[in-house]
């Protein structure tokens, strides 16, 4: 194929964008389905992008960190994170959602709200036929089948599946 050729017979199947090399698309794709396949070996972090995973481990290295957060004792090797940073303490949130005005503090968030919007639901449950448009809802839902309880109370030790019934306990 012609690199400067305006042909993108590569479309997704979760929306209308189309793609001029195959790679593009997968990579593209990851933003539908939450596919994770880089993975950091120091503290298993999974990314999308292999060029995610490669800023992040930076993070392990011990260089200076010399990006200091004004609101609290914070730091960052990357101008970039502290910007995300500073967004909790700030408020801001600059990225918009033009279907429904919701408003996001990082643009991966945006991204991920977009999908509730395709009416796409790529994440199934292997035991009943729920089907969930994010991972970490999926996650969640796991529960009531494995019996899963990560939140325990300080006081007594009792498990819940979910942090909102944890606070109700307490």
């Amino acid at each position: 194929m012609k690199v400067h050729s305006e042909l993108k017979p590569f479309e997704c199947e979760y929306c209308e964008k189309s793609f001029k090399a195959k790679v593009s698309l997968t990579s593209h794709t990851r933003i539908h389905t939450g596919e994770k396949p880089f993975r950091c070996e120091l503290c298993d972090k999974r990314f999308t992008q292999s060029s995610s995973l490669a800023k992040h481990v930076l993070t392990h290295s011990i260089r200076v960190r010399k990006f200091n957060c004004e609101y609290c004792e914070k730091s960052f090797q990357r101008k970039d994170v502290l910007a995300n940073h500073r967004r909790i303490h700030t408020g801001e949130k600059p990225f918009k959602c033009d279907l429904c005005e919701q408003k996001f503090t990082q643009s991966g968030i945006l991204s991920r709200h977009m999908i509730t919007h395709t009416g796409s639901k790529p994440f199934k449950c292997e035991f009943c036929t729920k089907a969930y448009h994010q991972s970490h809802t999926l996650r969640d839902h796991m529960r009531i089948h494995t019996g899963e309880r990560p939140y325990k109370c300080e006081l007594c030790n009792t498990g819940f599946a979910w942090t909102s019934s944890l606070r109700t306990h307490m």
